[in-house]
């Protein structure tokens, strides 16, 4: 089984999880618990520009973290070789969901009363269903992602597109 380190710990990769625009996440255990390990890449976005990647995921974290939304708890950080652990939220993400017709009807009011608190901070989150878990009745902002509020990337004008069956969200299954 392959290993991970970060900071003086190892962890076993059980799986790939997922890549994003700022990194690859992968479930981990340390043999009595699971979580999430996030391996910051510096691959190109042809459509988002970083900065410093880690330094963006932690701001973003205390930001988040700070107006209360249901976010995996952040366990250790690694600098030097730009990797995070997280809490591991156990379910399917809101786009597994959405593919199998079996989102419950309250996740997208879920979603929108984080878009008050977001709005009302001057933010937006990754509203791609990818960034969500659904566990035990309540959807998590899986991501630490978070940028200056734009209301062409809001949830109402962007995100919704991709909560339920539309093109977009056809498509997206049709690439991925």
């Amino acid at each position: 089984m392959e290993t991970i380190k970060i900071n003086d710990k190892t962890y076993n990769i059980l799986r790939l999880l997922g890549k994003g625009k700022g990194g690859y996440s992968y479930l981990v255990t340390d043999g009595a618990t699971q979580y999430v390990c996030k391996q910051i890449h510096h691959e190109p976005c042809d459509y988002y520009t970083f900065g410093d990647k880690l330094a963006a995921e932690l701001g973003d974290y205390e930001r988040l973290s700070a107006l209360g939304l249901p976010l995996p708890r952040l366990l250790a950080v690694d600098r030097e070789q730009e990797r995070l652990v997280k809490e591991y939220v156990h379910g399917p993400t809101a786009a597994e969901l959405v593919e199998r017709d079996a989102l419950p009807p309250w996740c997208i009011p879920q979603v929108e009363d984080m878009c008050r608190v977001l709005y009302a901070a001057g933010l937006n989150i990754d509203y791609f269903p990818t960034n969500f878990v659904l566990q035990d009745g309540r959807l998590w902002y899986i991501d630490y992602e978070c940028n200056a509020y734009d209301a062409q990337w809001d949830f109402a004008h962007w995100g919704v597109k991709y909560w339920s069956k539309t093109p977009e969200f056809l498509a997206w299954l049709a690439n991925r």
